[in-house]
């Protein structure tokens, strides 16, 4: 059976109401039997470019001095660089990496930041067809003198090249990696054996053999290899294909139709090793012809101060973060409504994505935006992964809260499947042409990935928020290996109790990770604030108990109520795994490095520093 609905767009009030601007929601349910489903855009996908190279080669052309990305400069300002420069540094630097003769099948990988350097060596290496991997500069720079990770990534990957900005940081994991390939560095290569110098490469004449080798790209071509973030095990290479990227694009620009004649304008930290910053966001720059400024910032104490400091110069249309960035942001953006009129005044969009967003954060956001601008603020979401180039669904329409993930993008096949039969836990598979051909050099994971029907395990919960009417949209429930059984019986669905308990907590906890497994009840290891870092213990104490209780009064449930906290005493650890460089907590890890706060948390006598409802 198939149900097709659309919404009437006279419901939704201004921006998000017009269908120029906005694509209406629409979506067809095919039921399959024993409480499975598919849900798909009856919009038909339209036709996308051959590959990634296809929309720079355009914007040289069409709008060559247009500003298209820009840096920080050092001294406040920014240093920039036009659609024309951008393609001519491009194929010097492609010419450069073909004079080498790379050994074939083995990619680029770069190491280090966002920055100009590494954009011109990505599209370089894109547009002859030769396939890019950006590694979180994290596994060098906060390694210490322990490089074993990333020599193991490097080995895994086996790169033709490896380019770092500053051979001071980026060069000694290289010496004793155990990989035979060039390396190559905007500073300091002079002081690095057989090192190349950017700018030197970048001296070299483009002659025909790029545009051959361009020519000769298809959709299957190999674009780019993106590491797992590893937050349910250890990391595989994810396949990115031109087809991928480019098709993703389409599905975002038949549903953002207002990108289609509005230059977006992004100020953008989210790094390029990861799928949110290094695909949706740069490829909806690349695909629209904008601009994106490469922050520097960060959602951390200290590096946020930059991000607020751009913003005096710059006002972006679109913007993105996780949900920890714009916690961190809030405080400024309330106790300055100049600052906060310049960040909200011309957003079309502000978006966040990469962990679950607290009501608390939510509620904040929009309060804040209502006192500096008529217009509502459309604050949205997606969801996806690296492995589907990455967004699956999107929202286009007003939400009410955060949660709801949206419908399918056009060309999408969302199929829903009980965990454990009908009645259980809806798992999401995914199908269409944003999706990833496999892992590479791994056929067993890649097997193990899809379904017999070819749809992707994505490894993701969702559900309708109403089985009646599925305009309104899919929930996210959480990531199914997360999950755990009380020694009851009862799962404990993670991400979405996670959320509740941050809120629950506002303003006194950054972040919590959740515990039980195996356990009568479900305890939380407490990240605090730092409002609650500032609190006497006991009065800390008193305002987690009360959050607890609240919980407590609000769900009757085992499954939906911690019964005990842990404050602890520190902030995450990024150079322990404990927080990625997305800014999102990684439960896995917490919990095995935390291991003895955990039995302290079910400790018998009661640890002092356990708070009860």
């Amino acid at each position: 059976m198939v149900q097709a609905t659309t919404q009437d767009d006279a419901t939704r009030p201004d921006f998000c109401s017009d269908p120029r601007m906005l694509a209406p929601a629409r979506t067809e349910r095919v039921d399959l039997g024993d409480g499975a489903f598919v849900l798909r855009s009856p919009e038909p996908l339209q036709p996308y470019v051959r590959c990634v190279g296809e929309w720079l080669e355009h914007w040289a052309r069409a709008t060559p001095d247009a500003l298209a990305f820009a840096e920080p400069d050092g001294a406040g300002g920014w240093r920039g660089t036009s659609w024309r420069e951008l393609r001519q540094r491009t194929g010097c630097l492609a010419q450069a990496l073909l004079d080498l003769q790379l050994p074939p099948g083995k990619p680029i990988v770069v190491l280090s930041d966002n920055s100009i350097d590494h954009l011109v060596l990505l599209l370089a290496g894109m547009h002859i067809g030769r396939a890019v991997c950006t590694v979180s500069s994290a596994y060098c720079r906060l390694a210490g003198s322990d490089f074993s990770r990333i020599h193991g990534i490097l080995q895994t990957l086996d790169p033709s090249l490896v380019y770092g900005s500053d051979a001071a940081v980026y060069g000694p994991p290289l010496l004793e990696a155990g990989i035979t390939a060039v390396a190559v560095f905007s500073q300091g290569a002079a002081g690095h054996p057989g090192a190349h110098a950017l700018a030197q490469l970048e001296d070299t004449e483009e002659s025909p053999a790029v545009m051959q080798a361009f020519a000769a790209i298809t959709p299957d071509t190999h674009a780019k290899y993106l590491l797992t973030s590893g937050s349910t095990g250890h990391p595989k290479v994810v396949i990115n294909t031109h087809r991928m990227l480019c098709a993703n694009q389409q599905q975002l620009g038949q549903t953002l139709r207002f990108l289609d004649h509005e230059k977006p304008v992004l100020l953008d930290w989210l790094p390029w090793s990861h799928t949110f910053g290094g695909n949706h966001n740069t490829n909806i720059v690349l695909r629209s012809g904008g601009t994106m400024y490469l922050d520097d910032g960060r959602p951390l104490p200290g590096a946020i101060d930059r991000t607020l400091a751009h913003l005096q110069s710059v006002q972006p249309t679109l913007y993105f973060n996780v949900p920890r960035g714009f916690e961190m942001m809030l405080p400024a953006l309330e106790a300055d409504l100049a600052l906060a009129r310049r960040f909200f005044e011309r957003l079309r969009m502000v978006f966040y994505a990469g962990a679950g967003m607290p009501v608390s954060t939510w509620q904040r956001l929009q309060a804040v935006a209502a006192k500096v601008r008529s217009e509502p603020l459309w604050l949205t979401t997606s969801w996806g992964s690296t492995e589907t180039a990455p967004a699956v669904t999107f929202p286009t329409w007003r939400l009410d809260g955060p949660g709801v993930i949206g419908l399918p993008l056009p060309g999408v096949s969302l199929k829903f499947v009980p965990v454990l039969g009908p009645g259980s836990k809806l798992e999401m598979r995914v199908k269409g042409d944003n999706i990833f051909p496999g892992y590479r050099n791994n056929p067993e994971a890649t097997q193990a990935a899809f379904d017999a029907e070819g749809y992707y395990c994505i490894g993701d919960a969702g559900y309708l928020l109403d089985e009646a009417d599925p305009l309104q949209g899919v929930v996210f429930n959480g990531r199914v290996a997360e999950d755990f059984k009380l020694t009851s019986g009862t799962w404990v669905s993670v991400g979405t109790l996670r959320v509740k308990v941050v809120s629950a907590l506002a303003p006194w906890a950054q972040d919590v990770v959740v515990t039980g497994h195996d356990r009568s009840e479900i305890g939380v290891l407490v990240f605090l604030s730092e409002a609650a870092r500032r609190l006497p213990p006991a009065e800390l104490r008193e305002h987690l108990r009360a959050g607890l209780r609240a919980m407590k009064d609000e769900h009757s449930g085992s499954s939906q109520t911690p019964m005990r906290a842990l404050p602890l005493p520190d902030a995450p650890s990024a150079a322990a795994g404990e927080i990625t460089d997305k800014g999102y907590v990684n439960q896995r890890a917490v919990l095995a490095r935390r291991a003895a706060d955990v039995e302290a948390l079910y400790a018998a006598p009661a640890d002092p520093r356990v708070v009860t409802p």
